[in-house]
């Protein structure tokens, strides 16, 4: 792969060891990124171990535009994904197009599939897409960042009692959900770029994950400061820690150093994340899981996948017996999940999947700011479900450290942790209503019909007071 990131640069840089500060930019449109939701604005907090003002306010989060359009790839070279009527109609297929058997989604009629070196892709997907042996076809999506093609700065650094005391905290009202319910019994999967299991904020709240990206059971966070993905996972789950102490985070690791990953690989992990043993009559997968990730094309797989995790609509999936049955024994047991997905950074109503899928068990999450408002550059339209703070959001990432990130991908394990709290509270719910009372009990922000998580409501009753608009 061609690493598109680069660092912007920094006038009289500070020694590594002090505060590790680094200014750094993404490309929103690099697929170096791709997948990141929320690889977006930052800011300069003290990374030193004194005494600090918690509840000081942090320099305002800036977008910078002006960075030069990059062409990525948007699938990767030679693949398609194909999901056939029936299975037997493979080695026909696989003939009749000159194509090579990557691989099997379980014993499932969907298959990833290899064609010739230099393959239109996408030209070959609507010709199989065109067969009536073929129930879809699509490209294996990298996609683009849902930043669109600008540059982000974000800092590293900030310290535990900022992390613990930061506006997000407030804006949830964290204190009265806490009371009522901390997320135990309740395992949250995040799908990133894995974690840091050693960071203090993590320590202790982890289960055993996957790396699909290397395919081990070490799901740690690969690369170095400079690499566009590095951080990412941990600074996500160290939110839904934050959101629920004392759910367990399952960490999965579907994209690698520079930010990347392909809807299979995401497909392998949401399956994995509800049936990780792979014995479906054991109840150890998540109830929720966390997506700050995605792709600016709708892909079928997706939601093909989405509708199986949530055990909600899966009689539209066709599978062969066994594997029907299968999911029927998981769905029996409890083994569906609530699916929280990032809306996207663009400022716009450009859909971002599988935010924008619309199923009755997902969610799709904007980013709020202290003020009471939905943020400049989140993503918003009527697919957008919830919105939840995503602005200036102080986070764990690897070695230690603390960084500042704004963007959807902070908001959305926000969301992830509330969903937590709800199914901790109330085991017998169905995701869709965990879905359907966070939207309802939501509070309103100021300029915008979009209302903000609010998990308190629905664990107390009581409404937070309406934010002061100006």
């Amino acid at each position: 792969m061609v690493a598109l990131w680069e660092n912007t640069d920094v006038p009289n840089p500070m020694p590594l060891a002090s505060i590790m500060l680094e200014i750094r930019s993404c490309f929103a449109g690099a697929a170096v990124c791709a997948l990141l939701a929320g690889c977006g604005g930052g800011s300069d907090v003290d990374g030193t171990t004194s005494a600090v003002d918690v509840h000081a306010p942090v320099a305002a989060v800036t977008p910078r535009s002006g960075a030069e359009p990059i062409a990525t790839p948007s699938a990767e070279p030679d693949e398609v994904i194909v999901k056939l009527f029936r299975t037997e109609d493979l080695a026909a297929i696989l003939g009749d197009y000159g194509l090579t058997l990557l691989d099997r989604f379980g014993s499932r009629p969907i298959y990833r599939l290899l064609a010739a070196s230099g393959t239109d892709t996408e030209d070959l997907a609507e010709e199989l897409a065109s067969d009536p042996r073929v129930q879809y076809a699509q490209e294996n999506l990298i996609a683009e960042t849902p930043e669109g093609r600008r540059r982000h700065v974000w800092a590293i650094g900030g310290n535990a009692g900022v992390y613990a005391a930061q506006w997000a905290t407030r804006a949830l009202r964290l204190g009265e959900a806490h009371a009522v319910s901390t997320g135990r019994g309740v395992t949250v999967a995040v799908l990133d770029s894995g974690v840091d299991a050693a960071h203090p904020a993590l320590a202790g709240r982890l289960v055993a994950g996957f790396d699909f990206v290397d395919f081990d059971d070490d799901p740690s966070e690969v690369g170095m400061l400079g690499d566009a993905g590095f951080g990412h996972g941990t600074h996500v789950a160290s939110l839904v820690a934050q959101v629920a102490p004392d759910a367990r985070i399952m960490p999965i690791r579907v994209l690698d150093r520079h930010g990347m990953g392909n809807v299979w690989v995401l497909a392998e992990a949401l399956l994995h994340a509800v049936d990780p043993d792979g014995v479906p009559a054991t109840d150890d997968g998540a109830k929720v899981i966390s997506l700050s990730l995605g792709t600016l094309h709708k892909t079928e797989l997706l939601e093909d996948v989405i509708d199986l995790v949530d055990c909600e609509d899966d009689a539209d999936v066709d599978v062969d017996d066994a594997q029907d049955e299968d999911d029927a024994v998981r769905c029996a047991v409890g083994g569906a999940a609530v699916v929280v997905s990032a809306a996207g950074n663009s400022g716009d109503e450009t859909l971002h999947y599988p935010a924008a899928e619309e199923l009755d068990a997902a969610l799709a999450v904007a980013a709020s700011t202290e003020a009471g408002t939905l943020a400049q550059y989140s993503t918003r339209g009527p697919w957008v479900q919830l919105a939840a703070p995503g602005d200036r959001i102080v986070g764990a990432v690897p070695g230690g450290q603390w960084a500042v990130w704004s963007g959807t991908s902070m908001a959305t394990p926000m969301v992830a942790g509330a969903a937590a709290l709800l199914r901790a509270a109330h085991p017998t719910w169905q995701p869709s209503e965990v879905t359907h009372r966070l939207i309802a009990d939501a509070a309103p922000l100021c300029d915008t019909a979009l209302r903000q998580v609010d998990p308190a409501r629905t664990l107390t009753g009581t409404s937070a007071p309406r934010a002061t608009c100006g």
